[in-house]
């Protein structure tokens, strides 16, 4: 039995998480085409505050908290702390997210407290397993001190947000409402989601590419830069301070050693063809170049706030969540599932009766084609929040709907494989004697 085997969980787990995430990205999306404001208007609103939410905690987090609970017990080679705990804290998480999302919709900031509290809940009981889990690693690495930084993040973040809720609520913060609104969400969005994906891909890219990191040294100066940038961007953003700039060019440049330590990586592969999987991972971290040009504009202290500057903060929160983070954890995802389903259907028959490989159990040709829809769609929403055109961003945003779709239907065709198989037919009498002579 290998080392995967042993260490990972019940499958039920991490999938239940990983559909609900695809479902909330679709109904995120479905909220934008009937209400495309959400990304043509400036962003602070209660509608986009709430749809930010469900795009978070919906998508990101549940999708994210599922695949840890899978990767960080086989990435690190040791049994996640409790599963009965990440059964739990699901319900929890999915009550919560809803929950806050449709208080947000409304306007109902006490609402959102309770709701908030309820979902920061959930969140800590996945920070406290894995959290537990790390404990037992036996030999820590880039990605165990990437994850660990991530979890601190996570609970700065959360903290962070209920903070700004009760702020809002009492009007009692020293700080304006649109600087600890934005610093809150470089913590959960660059503390988090964007360090648990460059850290955990240190792991997958190299296995889904018959490589390996080229450089230790890089891989762990990327992660430290990008940590001390936002520690320090954080602050200046809170306080409105001019050296906000400095942190955001700290964070930029480890930015720039992942993107170099991440050529070196696919450059040397022994798999030269690369799948729909890493196409459409290295397609949002080709994003985070545009990403970084844009921190940089919108961190500098003489910019003043405008109806173009507005949209500029529109364009750069919509391609770090709906470009950099959804590509690449997408692309992850087309890896990810076809092999815990595979692992949990028919690794038990392997040498007993024909199986079908892992490529089998999905259509390449709905990737692709579900790849180019949702990228055409993301480039014509980026045109549309530049415009400030709703027309465009709805046009834009059916078609990443239909995207997704489609990879709702790729996704339906690998959980089929789940069901059980009828049972073989019995052998005639000559087929059983010409079995037994073999």
């Amino acid at each position: 039995m290998s080392a995967t085997t042993n260490n990972a969980i019940a499958v039920r787990v991490p999938l239940q998480y990983i559909v609900t995430g695809i479902l909330s990205l679709t109904a995120t999306f479905l909220f934008i085409f009937w209400k495309p404001e959400i990304l043509s208007a400036y962003h602070y609103n209660q509608y986009v505050i709430g749809i930010t939410h469900l795009f978070i905690f919906g998508w990101l987090a549940s999708v994210v908290m599922g695949a840890m609970y899978q990767l960080v017990p086989v990435a690190l080679e040791t049994q996640l702390h409790s599963e009965k705990i990440a059964r739990r804290a699901f319900w929890i998480h999915l009550v919560g997210f809803i929950g806050i999302v449709w208080t947000f919709w409304v306007w109902n900031m006490k609402g959102s407290g309770y709701f908030g509290s309820l979902l920061a809940v959930g969140i800590g009981m996945f920070v406290y397993n894995i959290a537990r889990t790390l404990r037992k690693v036996p030999r820590w690495n880039v990605i165990a001190y990437a994850i660990t930084a991530s979890l601190f993040w996570l609970s700065c973040a959360v903290l962070a947000g209920l903070y700004v809720a009760c702020a809002k609520l009492w009007d009692f913060s020293p700080f304006g409402h649109i600087a600890q609104m934005h610093a809150h969400a470089h913590l959960g969005v660059v503390g988090f989601f964007l360090q648990v994906t460059l850290g955990v891909s240190y792991k997958l890219i190299p296995m889904f590419t018959l490589s390996e990191i080229q450089s230790q040294r890089r891989a762990k100066g990327s992660l430290l830069l990008l940590n001390i940038g936002l520690l320090g961007a954080f602050v200046g953003i809170l306080v409105e301070a001019w050296w906000k700039e400095v942190f955001a060019v700290v964070s930029v440049i480890g930015i720039v050693l992942y993107g170099i330590e991440l050529i070196a990586i696919v450059r040397a592969r022994k798999r030269k063809a690369m799948d729909w999987g890493v196409r459409f991972f290295l397609s949002g971290m080709s994003l985070l170049i545009p990403v970084a040009m844009l921190s940089l504009v919108l961190s500098w202290p003489g910019l003043t706030l405008n109806v173009f500057t507005g949209q500029l903060e529109n364009l750069y929160g919509f391609i770090a969540l709906a470009g950099v983070l959804t590509f690449a954890i997408l692309g992850m995802l087309h890896k990810i599932v076809p092999f815990l389903v595979w692992l949990k259907r028919y690794s038990p028959d392997v040498g007993r009766r024909k199986v079908p490989s892992v490529a089998e159990m999905y259509s390449t040709g709905l990737q692709k084609l579900s790849f180019w829809m949702l990228l055409v769609g993301f480039l014509g929403n980026c045109v549309g929040i530049l415009l400030s055109n709703s027309t465009v961003v709805r046009a834009s945003s059916g078609l990443m709907l239909v995207g997704l779709v489609v990879v709702g239907v790729n996704l339906a065709k690998i959980l089929a494989h789940l069901r059980p198989a009828p049972m073989p037919k019995p052998l005639t009498a000559k087929e059983a004697v010409q079995q037994n002579a073999v």
